[in-house]
């Protein structure tokens, strides 16, 4: 401790000492004797901590949670290495996404609007394929920024250090067209689809993107990150067993404490998730996804660790980190606060409008087909 050995000479002389080497050894065991006690009043304060614990003593997880969070999962690239923001400005923004939600809420839609125009008014985020979608009374992407240890980060993700995503190998974009190209489909009340040979949109049920058939999130679910509404999540914890209750798509993720994974070939949608406890820590290894799964971009070699923390406020300390060699180019990271809301329930998310829908969608795919004429040429670029 040369360093502190020297501040406290100086303090000596501050105070017309004479900073003889007795009196700084003296003066650096008191200091020693502090850190001690300091010591071992702040593990006496971690060790009876005030959190729920279950029979055995672990800390008890169970309750429901709302993940909504609005922290970016990515960092703006404008903030480059800044972390985390200054606390006014934070609530601040708080303040304005507060106003601007209640603003949304209260902008009713027009009882008596027409139908869209033929082919679409050509809005196609979000899901609405032109013909309209959810209004912002259903979005509900949380209610403020999230904070980690009194600080207020400027996005989930940490690892890289810039906050954003690590780039990706060659050929995802192509995979993820072919299977979402029904999601991405712009309509325009043609078959545009056979301009071009190969596979369609809408060739049978299977063609139909994963999510649009209720397969799977249109959000990731393993890991959890924030999605634009659905974020609430219920946990049953046992001594064997955690069970996490998704409410997007209304998924019932189980979670072995102690065991083992299964066969490789055993590959779910949500993967295969192993727990132990590390102290107060719930760590959870997942592996043996399929190739489509509930982490957009990744495929089945993705593997997932989560770290679950229960804290004094009944909230949920939440890290991550996402492996998957054949996708990225390095592991990321990822942090936030699941707020605990102990007087809310889950209530099922019903994800069965495309199934209702289904058969109207590849009729109306085969009506279209059967129209067709040919792609539009160069001199009637409305043709059809």
């Amino acid at each position: 401790m040369p360093r502190i050995r020297a501040f406290l000479a100086a303090i000596a002389l501050r105070y017309r000492l004479q900073p003889s080497p007795h009196r700084v050894d003296k003066l650096m065991l008191i200091f020693r004797q502090f850190l001690v006690v300091f010591a071992a009043a702040a593990l006496s304060l971690s060790a009876t901590a005030d959190i729920k614990r279950t029979a055995s003593g672990k800390p008890d997880l169970t309750g429901v949670y709302d993940t909504g969070i609005l922290t970016p999962t990515e960092r703006p690239e404008w903030l480059g290495e800044t972390e985390y923001l200054y606390p006014w400005i934070a609530s601040t923004l708080n303040w304005v996404f507060e106003v601007a939600s209640q603003w949304a809420i209260t902008d009713e839609s027009d009882p008596d609007r027409e139908a869209p125009p033929s082919g679409g008014d050509g809005r196609n985020a979000g899901g609405a394929g032109g013909v309209g979608g959810y209004n912002l009374f259903y979005i509900d992407p949380g209610s403020s920024l999230g904070a980690i240890d009194g600080k207020i980060p400027t996005s989930i993700l940490y690892q890289p250090g810039n906050g954003r995503y690590p780039p990706t190998l060659p050929g995802l974009d192509v995979r993820m067209g072919t299977i979402y190209q029904s999601f991405a489909h712009e309509n325009t009340g043609y078959a545009t689809w056979l301009d071009h040979d190969g596979p369609g949109p809408f060739d049978g049920p299977e063609s139909l993107a994963p999510s649009e058939r209720c397969l799977i999130s249109f959000g990731s679910t393993v890991p959890t990150i924030s999605s634009l509404y659905n974020n609430y999540k219920r946990i049953v914890q046992t001594e064997t067993h955690v069970m996490i209750l998704q409410e997007m798509v209304h998924d019932a993720r189980i979670i072995r404490i102690d065991s083992e994974h299964t066969s490789e070939e055993n590959r779910k949608w949500l993967g295969d998730s192993i727990g132990h406890w590390e102290g107060d820590v719930l760590v959870v290894e997942t592996r043996g996804f399929r190739e489509i799964n509930g982490l957009p971009g990744a495929d089945e070699n993705l593997h997932v660790v989560e770290r679950f923390s229960r804290m004094e406020d009944g909230n949920l300390y939440y890290d991550f980190t996402v492996t998957d060699e054949t996708v990225w180019t390095e592991p990321w990271s990822g942090r936030y606060a699941w707020k605990s809301e102990p007087d809310s329930q889950v209530y099922e998310y019903a994800c069965h409008e495309g199934n209702y829908a289904m058969g109207g969608i590849l009729r109306g795919a085969r009506l279209l087909e059967s129209e067709y004429q040919g792609p539009p040429s160069a001199a009637d670029s409305g043709g059809n």
